[in-house]
């Protein structure tokens, strides 16, 4: 009886579903929006490298005037050494230095940056190598002039041509082309990561900047557990060489990406629940609706339910078929949101060129919470319509 009443009146039934409809979709396709959020940053972070600390240089102080921070020349890729081969529980340990140039083959040029890096910054950095090969341990010892460049720079300087085995000119010098990299796209703040040019750290160091200090250390840690410990015993380590008594300053800084990635992880969760809460209220407006429409129909109905009753329908009888009525409304408009919200998540990612992620957790949420508005919202008009009087409900009209 109550699956017919819902069908005697299709449009009204359809839309009293619909503020549940919209509310399930919308929770859906806001929180697959808030999770693509966290999974590009956490991407993004991962491509700098997993359980990665990076070691910087201070900021200078002249004439108390304080610079930014990595202005100190106080890094030696001696101190990298030293991390190596005296710190435990490390897998990779990579001194940079870095610059920008203009790179020209031929009629073609491009500005881009060029770093100096040893052979495991390919390690640390997850980076592959697509044709050729990475920087060796033979070239950072000859201090050869070869590079290994990015997607973008080769698309700039060579268009469709293998640039493996070419030679270009950075800074008027010329460097064989050894390698060329797998794209890796843009990171989270939207920086190119193929638009770069590696080169030996050591030729980086003598034969185009004429410097003896190291801009950075990158530090792959075996593990995430030890992260805090190894950080520590790399400051005491580098406090130590650079001769840091006492309460003085240090002459470096030490980042953890780890931390970055927690903050961040926070920060995105939540944006997850804002985007989700909101969308969230229309379910509530939904149920309100479903109420409205229960209690017309209980008015509408007042004299078949004084009929029934009279009939010797019981209270449970009465309630349970206007309960069924509003379960009904919320289990249905529950599935089609679930469609509609999964599908709105497929195409803001197809056509908004947007990551979403599509998880078990909001839909199984967002459905048992549209069951749970069907029931709340239905209980008041479903006792309305049970208590009613059998003789007042048959004089009605």
């Amino acid at each position: 009886m109550a699956l017919q009443a819902l069908v005697a009146n299709k449009l009204r039934s359809l839309l009293t579903m619909l503020g549940i409809i919209i509310g399930v979709g919308a929770v859906i396709a806001m929180v697959s929006v808030g999770m693509g959020v966290r999974s590009n940053v956490t991407s993004s972070i991962s491509r700098l490298g997993s359980n990665m600390l990076i070691v910087q240089p201070g900021s200078s102080n002249r004439g108390g005037v304080r610079k930014a921070m990595g202005s100190m020349q106080t890094l030696k890729y001696d101190d990298a050494k030293a991390i190596k081969n005296k710190i435990k529980d490390i897998d990779y340990v990579s001194p940079t230095v870095s610059s920008s140039y203009q790179i020209v083959n031929g009629n073609q040029n491009w500005n881009t940056s060029v770093q100096g890096v040893t052979p495991e910054f390919m390690s640390i950095r997850s980076l592959e190598v697509s044709n050729g090969s990475f920087i060796s341990e033979n070239d950072l010892n000859k201090r050869n002039r070869v590079c290994v460049i990015g997607t973008t720079v080769a698309s700039n300087l060579f268009n469709d041509e293998d640039p493996v085995g070419k030679t270009i000119r950075v800074n008027n010098q010329p460097f064989r082309i050894v390698g060329l990299l797998t794209s890796k796209g843009q990171s989270s703040v939207g920086q190119d990561q193929d638009d770069v040019v590696y080169v030996p750290l050591t030729t980086a160091q003598e034969r185009m900047l004429g410097i003896t200090y190291i801009q950075s250390i990158n530090i792959q840690v075996s593990s995430q557990d030890k992260m805090d410990q190894v950080q520590e015993q790399v400051e005491t380590l580098l406090r130590q060489r650079h001769h840091i008594i006492g309460d003085k300053e240090d002459d470096f800084h030490v980042r953890n990406l780890t931390s970055l990635m927690q903050t961040m992880s926070e920060t995105t969760s939540m944006i997850t629940l804002l985007l989700g809460s909101i969308a969230g209220i229309s379910l509530i407006v939904g149920g309100i609706g479903i109420m409205n429409i229960m209690m017309v129909s209980v008015t509408e109905r007042t004299r078949e339910i004084g009929i029934r009753k009279a009939l010797g329908a019981t209270f449970n009888n009465i309630m349970m078929q206007f309960m069924i009525e509003s379960m009904v409304i919320g289990i249905v408009g529950g599935l089609i949101g679930i469609a509609v919200g999964c599908t709105a998540s497929t195409l803001i990612a197809k056509f908004g060129n947007f990551t979403t992620v599509i998880t078990a957790a909001p839909i199984i949420i967002s459905f048992l919470f549209s069951v749970g508005i069907g029931l709340f919202f239905g209980i008041y008009p479903a006792r309305k319509a049970a208590k009613l009087d059998p003789i007042e409900a048959l004089r009605y009209e």
